[in-house]
């Protein structure tokens, strides 16, 4: 029996605006380390690794005085590009996944292909935009998160509200979604490389 190669990457970014340090395990046990100054975030990587069955520990410093917005952007850069780095060559993995995500009265549908170009369709309006947390996260900023994830993963993602009124439900379902379907999507279940291409990316 071959062993496969650990599918493990560590890194930071340091910017005038952030210093963050992230490393994530693709085939841990959903154990995770986060601290990023914004609590209702903190709560949603928590959820990303959990969910997705990841080791993953993010430790994040930003200008929280200007508002969340570099903070949250930057932890979705360096995530995603420690995704895409530990999931190497892809040998064998699924490739693709989907599904519905409930939380209560919300409902989101999220499908992904870990193609190797950069795409993301989100939609996830809101009515009135209500900070969550203190100090506050922007409901926009998931948007956001999500988007700058999916570039820096080299990710085709799709991320969609079908249903909700409660603003922190249809996050959280986006997040817990987001997660399922990285777990099943970088399952390994072949062989070789899941294109027609001979490569992803």
């Amino acid at each position: 029996m071959t062993d496969r190669p650990t599918r493990f990457a560590t890194s930071s970014r340091h910017t005038a605006e952030t210093a963050i340090e992230v490393s994530i395990d693709l085939d841990g046990t959903g154990r995770t380390e986060v601290s990023t100054g914004l609590p209702f975030f903190d709560h949603m990587l928590d959820q990303l690794g959990r969910h997705g069955g990841f080791d993953l520990r993010v430790d994040a410093k930003g200008d929280l005085e200007v508002d969340g917005h570099h903070t949250v952007e930057d932890v979705g850069i360096l995530v995603g590009e420690l995704f895409r780095s530990a999931l190497g060559d892809k040998v064998g993995v699924r490739r693709f996944a989907s599904g519905l995500f409930p939380l209560d009265e919300a409902l989101v549908e999220v499908a992904l292909d870990l193609s190797g170009r950069p795409y993301s369709v989100i939609d996830l309006p809101f009515g009135e935009v209500l900070a969550l947390g203190d100090p506050p996260f922007n409901p926009e900023m998931a948007e956001h998160f999500l988007q700058s994830f999916a570039t820096s993963a080299a990710i085709t993602l799709h991320v969609s509200r079908r249903a909700g009124t409660n603003t922190h439900h249809v996050i959280e379902a986006a997040f817990k979604g987001l997660a399922r379907c990285l777990r099943d999507a970088v399952r390994i279940e072949g062989g070789g490389v899941p294109s027609t291409k001979g490569t992803l990316g």
